[in-house]
């Protein structure tokens, strides 16, 4: 690990909503959406975090950035202005101060921009709300911003429904360079978009990266852009954090099941090769009602008695590689070929 303090540390982390019945609206049950979830993240690193859907990774972060109230737990945050402070219990004050150094890239490159605002609104508003700049210093400021995500300058003018869905993402990602943050959250960022199109903003990610200092939550279901971008990587099942590992070792060496059975099922450059993915039985558990032991256990081929009854704790079985499940040191599971 390096040498210096984690620029994010996630202790404990939960986020449940509660379910309500009657008229009178009773509280009659939670969804455990984030349900105890650990991990850091170092300055400068990507770190990749995957599992199904509805497995808590969004939640994850927008529990992380206050978008959304926390029902437990710390979030440390090295802020080069406020130094290390727990996120989720900053007073509202210091929230907006604290945002010029967390950001988001949103998922959906058509619904997170304004169509009725331009260009030059769009990505200067976080300048101007925190008087960073107004006037003709803002429209400087604009420019070189859309130079810098490979958009021309004079687009500025322009509103979002004159760009294709891949320049609509690189307005999104100047809008969210604007304040110069240390850390960004990256939710799904090229989901939406064309193959083609994901490699050129997925480059783009990388060279912002490398020129403004950057550090990445990278939240995907995409495991082969995981492995393309992603210096670590943290497997999330029904709000829990089941393996943790780097790339490498996460891809060639899995140790939980569940991360076996997702990358079985990556797309495979020979459809023909006559390889066979997992096919999990069963559904996802339910976060409002999970099973017990090992939330995984029902979908699991390798479960044993224990399994069913004792829930597994998050332990390092070798160097950087934590797994949650009883039987990680005995099993050899199939990674990527």
């Amino acid at each position: 690990m390096p040498e210096q303090p984690p620029l994010l540390e996630i202790r404990n982390l939960q986020k449940h909503f509660p379910v309500r019945k009657g008229i009178f609206s009773r509280v009659v049950g939670h969804v455990k959406a984030v349900d105890g979830v650990d991990f850091v993240i170092w300055p400068g690193e990507t770190l990749g975090l995957v599992g199904e859907s509805g497995c808590g990774k969004t939640t994850t972060g927008e529990v992380i950035l206050r978008s959304q109230p926390a029902t437990g737990g710390e979030v440390w945050f090295d802020d080069r202005q406020l130094g290390r402070v727990d996120v989720l219990q900053l007073p509202k004050r210091q929230v907006k101060q604290l945002r010029r150094n967390m950001q988001l890239i949103f998922q959906d490159p058509y619904a997170s921009l304004n169509p009725r605002m331009t260009l030059l609104q769009i990505v200067g508003e976080p300048l101007l709300v925190n008087g960073v700049a107004s006037g003709k210093e803002l429209e400087a400021q604009v420019g070189e911003l859309l130079r810098v995500v490979g958009l021309r300058p004079e687009y500025m003018s322009r509103y979002p429904h004159a760009f294709s869905g891949g320049q609509r993402q690189r307005i999104g990602i100047a809008r969210a360079l604007a304040l110069r943050p240390q850390f960004i959250v990256c939710d799904e960022p090229v989901s939406a978009l064309d193959v083609s199109v994901q490699a050129q903003v997925l480059n783009l990610l990388q060279d912002l990266q490398s020129q403004f200092q950057l550090t990445y939550l990278f939240i995907s279901h995409n495991l082969s852009v995981v492995q393309y971008l992603c210096d670590r990587v943290v497997v999330m099942y029904v709000g829990k954090v089941v393996e943790s590992a780097t790339t490498d070792d996460l891809f060639h060496n899995p140790q939980h099941p569940y991360t076996e059975a997702l990358l079985s099922a990556a797309p495979r450059p020979d459809p023909f090769d006559g390889f066979q993915p997992i096919v999990l039985p069963g559904d996802v558990a339910d976060p409002a009602n999970p099973p017990s032991g090992c939330y995984f256990h029902p979908r699991c081929r390798y479960r044993v008695d224990r399994c069913i009854h004792e829930t597994p704790a998050l332990r390092q079985t070798i160097a950087n590689h934590w797994v949650s499940c009883h039987r990680a040191e005995e099993l050899t599971l199939m990674g990527v070929q």
